[in-house]
């Protein structure tokens, strides 16, 4: 699925390759360059990077399509447009209609912030065949993300390391043990991508993005956002809202609240997908297997969480399970309903003292890949949180706010308050206390809400579509349970979504599916 938007945690992966490959993206702008008449060259994708995630080349889609892969240049500080370049990587899939009838390049953001738009859309891209008809089909590496400049922390060995720390600390020596891994991590990225951590923010990336639009030969950005994505989008209609063509955005980030907000927003979250899963669970005809009730999962679970902090349990290899890995594959698991069978059985084989399916399960959300190496996906991550976020916050704010937190979500409140001390020795200030999305005078933009979605709450669709301005977002609610909507197959929502990119048909404000 889709690379879900990750806790403001230290989590970061670096390699000599990747940090060789991160210098060659940046280069000399001759200074009079038009970076707009730039000519891309698209050639045949090859195997992702290990800032990518690694893996296979790119099958092609059904019908035999091939997805082609070309670079971008673009400025590395936009404020100097005239100076040093990087490349951001691009991937595409042409248009499988009629020439006549294609609208442009559908561009897309499937999140993180950190996500590899390169390797994510021909993992999705058969689901929007339909799209397809009328689009190519684009998405990229957002700067400071996989080939594009990747950021760069700490390395692989590090992050096996780093992981099996203690991310909710119980006494005074565990704090302090986070609190010098989380400075430790944030000079490893000072060290390792000193020169690319002032221009990782959303706004470069949406100049980014207004950049491709006009290399790719259209007047319009049509555009498709995914979690984070839909920040980045509502970033980008609020810099250039006469250019913004047809959007969507799903799973949406709520753009009025700061990181300690969105950090409480996402444990109410998680906790309420959990509160799902455990009724759905037990609800079945058959027995749950890791509860007679909603209430005694719940509590096995927090059980098992205890005892993980006091003796972790084997997890895969040489690695064991811990508390703070175990959370981190619970909630992964609550990224989408297709995976609570994933969650049942971790928790199973947990409960007999086998943690691999949950170490699974977090090694999928830290971007670590079965040879051991890690994506960029959480260094990139938290660059790009850091980079955006204003606040910075002491332990003892955190233990102010853990009652809060607590009450918000037993089992992830601690894990989520905490995640807020990661940018506090962060190396560039953050830019605002939240992203300016107001955009009078953008064409509509259809704001998909998922009343079940444990990482982008719906709430934050509502506050979208208010930020937006008057006349710009259209609600349109689905009932549902994981992370997004569109990816549900949901017929309601794909209609919806399909006819306003497709056709140009904005549906009734308010729209539900269920």
């Amino acid at each position: 699925m889709p690379n879900p938007p990750r806790p403001r945690r230290a989590a970061l992966a670096a390699t000599a390759l990747l940090l060789a490959s991160a210098l060659a993206g940046c280069g000399d702008n001759s200074g009079n360059e038009d970076l707009s008449a730039q000519k891309l060259n698209w050639k045949d994708c090859p195997a992702p990077s290990p800032a990518e995630g690694g893996g296979e080349a790119p099958s092609p889609l059904p019908g035999g399509a091939e997805w082609q892969c070309a670079t971008l240049k673009a400025p590395l500080d936009w404020a100097e447009p005239k100076g040093d370049t990087i490349g951001i990587a691009l991937i595409r899939a042409r248009a499988s209609g009629a020439e006549d009838k294609r609208i442009g390049s559908l561009v897309f953001n499937f999140g993180g912030p950190g996500g590899s738009g390169v390797t994510t859309l021909p993992a999705f891209g058969s689901d929007y065949a339909k799209l397809r008809t009328r689009y190519d089909l684009v998405s990229f590496d957002p700067r400071g993300v996989g080939r594009s400049a990747p950021v760069e922390c700490l390395n692989d060995l590090q992050l096996d390391v780093y992981f099996e720390q203690d991310a909710t600390p119980d006494d005074s020596a565990e704090r302090a043990t986070l609190l010098n891994n989380t400075k430790d991590f944030n000079a490893a990225c000072e060290d390792n991508s000193e020169k690319m951590l002032p221009h990782v923010r959303t706004t470069d990336a949406a100049r980014d993005m207004d950049l491709m639009r006009q290399v790719l030969g259209d007047d319009k950005l049509y555009y498709f956002g995914i979690s984070y994505g839909t920040e980045l989008g509502g970033v980008y209609a609020h810099l250039f809202p006469k250019r913004v063509g047809r959007a969507v955005f799903d799973a949406v980030v709520d753009p009025t609240q700061n990181s300690e907000q969105g950090s409480l927003g996402q444990a109410e979250g998680f906790q309420l997908a959990l509160d799902n899963y455990a009724e759905n669970c037990t609800s079945q005809p058959t027995d749950c297997p890791v509860g007679d009730t909603a209430q005694d999962v719940r509590n096995r679970i927090a059980k098992l969480l205890a005892d993980l902090d006091r003796n972790p349990i084997p997890g895969i290899g040489q690695r064991v399970l811990t508390q703070t890995a175990a959370t981190n594959g619970i909630a992964q698991a609550l990224y989408s309903k297709d995976f609570w069978e994933y969650l049942t059985e971790g928790l199973q084989q947990a409960y007999d003292g086998d943690g691999s399916v949950l170490m699974l399960l977090s090694d999928s959300m830290n971007g670590r890949s079965e040879n051991g190496e890690y994506s960029n996906i959480a260094a990139a991550n938290i660059s790009i949180n850091c980079a955006d976020d204003k606040p910075r916050y002491t332990p003892a704010q955190v233990e102010r706010k853990l009652p809060e937190f607590r009450a918000a979500s037993p089992l992830f409140g601690d894990f989520m308050a905490w995640s807020m001390v990661t940018c506090t020795d962060w190396a560039v200030p953050g830019a605002s206390d939240h992203p300016d999305v107001s955009a009078p005078g953008s064409a509509p933009i259809l704001v998909v809400g998922n009343t079940g979605d444990p990482a982008t709450p719906y709430e934050g669709a509502r506050k979208m579509v208010q930020a937006l301005g008057a006349g710009v977002g259209v609600e349109l609610t689905y009932k549902g349970q994981g992370h997004g909507a569109y990816d549900s197959k949901n017929k309601c929502v794909r209609d919806a979504v399909d006819g306003y990119l497709l056709n140009g048909k904005v549906p009734v404000a308010g729209t539900v599916c269920s």
